[in-house]
């Protein structure tokens, strides 16, 4: 089932790169609204977040630990104390692309 996930982000990844595909690239702003909803209880989502559970991963970690595909796929089947979103395919690609634009800037 995993592996499907994976697949299919992958496939919409790339299909929002094709000139004239029918998809929207990911808004990573619309992402950002996505995380302080629903993510910023625990996380901290936003370089300016000063509180969060100490004891789960900040964005940024995340950003640089993980690939596109490994965070989409872990929102697709989040972990049991993580509220039932229910995010659309279009909203984790949105979630994914603002957690990767937290990831340090290669110099």
């Amino acid at each position: 089932m995993k592996s499907r996930s994976i697949a299919r982000m992958t496939g919409l990844a790339l299909a929002a790169l094709l000139p004239g595909s029918a998809f929207a690239a990911p808004d990573a702003s619309h992402g950002e609204v996505i995380a302080t909803r629903w993510c910023a209880t625990c996380h901290l989502v936003a370089p300016d977040q000063t509180k969060a559970s100490a004891d789960v991963a900040p964005f940024v970690d995340v950003a640089k630990a993980k690939t596109d595909a490994q965070i989409a796929d872990f929102l697709t089947d989040p972990h049991p104390k993580m509220p039932d979103m229910q995010l659309s395919r279009d909203e984790i690609a949105d979630l994914v692309a603002y957690i990767r634009s937290l990831a340090p800037k290669a110099e």
